[in-house]
């Protein structure tokens, strides 16, 4: 055997008696660690190892005492320590910390060691004001493209070709009532009145057309005497509805007869249809020169049945100023009251008969006894209510 293959077998015997030895160290590690665990576990609550079977080791180690509480083993390495001044440690140097204690109240937001919220930027009463934070649109987002809407694409198909080519048309029957016009023509009074010292007729109309908001409003109202017009007035109003059964009317009035110069008034008035179900019309007038002027009218139906219907009415009239060529004072000019009776054939035609009080008061009165007229009057009367 030469001299290299000696050296060989020598290094292969030291590599085998070193991986032996280090076996044999190994297991004695093992069995030494495994006797440390079972001395531990012999001094664990609950544990009780005097069950060892002959021939383990004899002398174990004396049973540990029981492990501290959290709570024990921080209080105790805190009674070890040596206590540090607060204003000594490195703690003493940091910003808002004095006198040993943590100086919150010096921070912004933070009052009495506490946190006060409601201080701090955008924290209003201990909560987030949110109101002042951007508004998130999805378009502004990466990634992100704009909702739908807006214009639509080139190739779009038309909403008016959906019906193969055919336009849109009015369905008969089916149109919106608010959309209709309507129109109607009452005659409250076409009668013949007898009075005490004369006779003749009375007439009161009134016409309309529109819609349910706006209005054309013609209303006229005269009386004939022995064979003349006594007083005519007629009035072309605006009428819009403002409430479920009230309107505003404005437009002109003009009176006539009565022997006297003719007059034109700017009128503006409610009607309607006041609680308990009384029909009012309330309209004052301007006059040239200032003249001022008012109407009241009230009406009331009475069913006595489905056909019989009894009518009480009152009329006021008011002036500002004296039109002695009219006969009219000023104040409370003149006032009327009649009840009228009527049958109804039909809602369209209905006679009636019925007794009418009417009364001047102050100058109006005067201007009639110096034309040797009545300031008193009754009378009756008996005519035809119709509407088309």
């Amino acid at each position: 055997m030469n001299q290299k293959q000696l050296k060989c077998a020598r290094s292969a015997v030291a590599v085998v008696l070193g991986s032996i030895s280090l076996c044999f160290s190994g297991l004695s590690i093992a069995q030494g660690g495994g006797a440390k665990r079972m001395d531990d576990m012999a001094g664990m609550d609950g544990m009780d190892m005097s069950g060892s079977k002959p021939g383990e080791r004899a002398s174990a180690k004396p049973k540990a005492a029981p492990r501290k509480s959290s709570d024990e083993q921080v209080n105790i390495e805190k009674a070890q320590s040596p206590a540090i001044p607060m204003n000594e440690g490195p703690t003493k140097d940091m910003p808002g910390m004095k006198g040993g204690g943590s100086a919150m109240k010096d921070m912004p937001g933070m009052k009495g060691g506490g946190s006060d919220m409601k201080d701090m930027p955008s924290m209003k009463g201990g909560g987030s004001d949110m109101k002042d934070m951007p508004s998130m649109s999805m378009s502004s987002m990466p990634g992100m493209g704009p909702m739908q809407g807006g214009s639509p694409p080139p190739d779009a198909r038309d909403p008016d070709a959906y019906a193969e080519g055919m336009p849109k048309m009015a369905m008969p029957g089916m149109e919106m009532a608010d959309d209709e016009r309507y129109g109607q023509i009452l005659v409250n009074e076409l009668e013949y009145a007898k009075g005490r010292d004369a006779r003749g007729q009375n007439l009161n109309l009134e016409a309309w057309y529109g819609g349910d908001y706006n209005k054309l409003w013609l209303k006229a109202e005269g009386e004939r005497r022995g064979g003349r017009l006594d007083a005519f007035r007629t009035e072309a109003l605006w009428d819009h509805a403002v409430a479920t059964f009230w309107s505003t009317q404005l437009g002109l009035r003009h009176d006539n007869g009565g022997g006297g110069r003719s007059r034109s008034w700017l009128a503006f008035g409610v009607q309607g249809l006041a609680p308990y179900w009384f029909e009012t019309e309330a309209t004052a007038y301007v006059g040239s020169g200032g003249t001022l002027a008012a109407r009241v009218e009230l009406r009331y139906e009475l069913l006595l049945t489905q056909k019989w219907i009894l009518q009480p009415k009152l009329e006021a009239n008011f002036y500002s100023k004296n039109d002695p060529q009219r006969g009219i004072g000023s104040g409370l000019s003149d006032m009327e009251l009649g009840v009228r009776l009527r049958y109804e054939v039909t809602r369209q035609f209905a006679p009636y008969v019925g007794v009418t009080w009417s009364r001047k008061f102050g100058n109006t009165a005067s201007y009639a006894r110096q034309a040797d007229e009545r300031v008193k009057n009754t009378q009756l009367v008996a005519g035809v209510r119709l509407w088309f």
